[in-house]
């Protein structure tokens, strides 16, 4: 029998994801028509054996968290339950907090993934290739190639070639040290529990000396990377199972669009019906295109690539959308113009007007580029990215919006270049 387990974080972590984050939790932001969390879960669901999948973060228990669970059990036929922990207890004090709750049933092993990637998630693979690497007890990262340069902000892994041992783990190295990165997606047996307990132990001793502070909570923040992986490492314990299907981060909201892209291109294997068709009397659509059946689109408009059109949007006459997510409730009226670019829930956008972002996609020469995740300024400047309307945004007709964030409830009179608009 197997479990997963999802870390879904909290509301302080994702801030590099507002204004979007203030309208949903992030784990459940559109990312090609689906939460980016159903993504997991059909991957989990698809597992043989799989009995329960457990959610694992700090958000409060909220109606929309709650609709989601409901809905996801329904359509997976597959126990899905949160677990809130009290605080951020760290990729593995979380783990470390619910272990009864994880081992109640006693499961073989489980899988551990991070919300915030965006991933063909090869789980099946990685049980194969722990029945043929190490022991039964054996853990297992799933990793992926990164170029030199962008590798320093992941997790690095150096491997035994031969038996794809991890012999040396460093999180976020600031020199060079290995281009096989950590893709936050992890198969362990029950015996990790052992060497998360030892850290938790370690902690509490030395929080003991410190009297001030507030020792069970500190003591049960432990972080899997740095804490457990990089002393489990060269120990005949730990192993890397290499992926080269697609793999990304989604930590800004730029990154949301090149993962529905991702995602998108994946449906044709995968969910071929999510993928809107050129018919009669519709739209034409370029590329690959989701729309939600509620969509009001005039046949006039084209569509695509990589667009996501959400529940109740409604699109006029000639209007342009390219490499953009439309959320629900949203208007485009007449011969509007919309590309890179994240329009929010029930916004408006007016006649002839042009919403235009910068896409902050990995270098498409490169086969191991990643996305970088840019800081929102360089050199006292806004870095030209994605446009990302906030909810309830209206843009008046005949302006143009480049590489601007808007915050939510704003009624915008002139065109805007570069900036937040608060």
């Amino acid at each position: 029998m197997l479990k997963a387990v999802i870390l879904i974080r909290g509301p302080q972590k994702g801030t590099r994801f507002r204004p979007l984050s203030f309208e949903v939790p992030k784990p459940l932001f559109p990312v090609a028509g689906v939460p980016m969390l159903q993504h997991h879960i059909e991957a989990c669901a698809q597992v043989p054996n799989m009995k329960e999948i457990l959610l694992v973060g700090f958000y409060q228990p909220n109606e929309e968290l709650n609709r989601f669970l409901s809905a996801a059990q329904q359509d997976f036929k597959v126990s899905i339950r949160y677990l809130q922990e009290y605080a951020a207890l760290g990729t593995g004090g979380g783990i470390y907090h619910f272990r009864d709750q994880i081992l109640s049933g006693s499961p073989e092993a489980f899988f551990v993934l991070n919300a915030d990637v965006c991933s063909e998630f090869p789980l099946m693979d990685m049980l194969k290739f722990q029945k043929e690497h190490g022991d039964a007890h054996s853990f297992i990262i799933l990793g992926t190639t990164a170029n030199r340069k962008q590798s320093l902000n992941y997790g690095c892994i150096v491997e035994n070639e031969q038996s794809c041992e991890v012999l040396h783990y460093v999180e976020k190295p600031s020199t060079f040290v290995s281009d096989i990165i950590n893709c936050g997606i992890y198969l362990f047996t029950p015996e990790i529990f052992q060497h998360i307990g030892g850290v938790f132990q370690k902690n509490q001793q030395d929080l003991m000396l410190d009297e001030q502070s507030n020792g069970w909570q500190r003591a049960e923040a432990i972080r899997l990377e740095q804490d457990i992986f990089t002393a489990l490492a060269g120990q005949g314990k730990l192993y890397v199972y290499k992926t080269d299907r697609f793999w990304s981060q989604i930590k800004s909201a730029g990154s949301a669009i090149y993962a529905s892209r991702l995602y998108l291109n994946q449906y044709h294997k995968t969910h071929p019906e999510r993928l809107a068709e050129n018919k009669e009397g519709g739209p034409k659509i370029c590329g690959n295109v989701y729309v939600h059946p509620t969509a009001n689109i005039d046949p006039t408009a084209v569509l695509g690539p990589n667009v996501s059109i959400g529940t109740g949007v409604t699109i006029g006459a000639g209007v342009r959308v390219r490499e953009s997510i439309i959320l629900h409730g949203a208007t485009l009226q007449d011969h509007s113009c919309v590309l890179n670019s994240i329009v929010g829930w029930e916004s408006t956008i007016g006649k002839w007007a042009r919403v235009e972002g910068t896409p902050s996609d990995p270098n498409p020469n490169d086969p191991y580029s990643k996305i970088d995740s840019e800081t929102l300024f360089r050199d006292g400047k806004l870095t030209p990215s994605i446009t990302i309307l906030g909810c309830n945004v209206t843009i008046p007709s005949e302006v143009i919006i480049l590489n601007s964030i808007v915050l939510p409830h704003k009624d915008l009179n002139r065109s805007f270049k570069n900036q937040i608009i608060l």
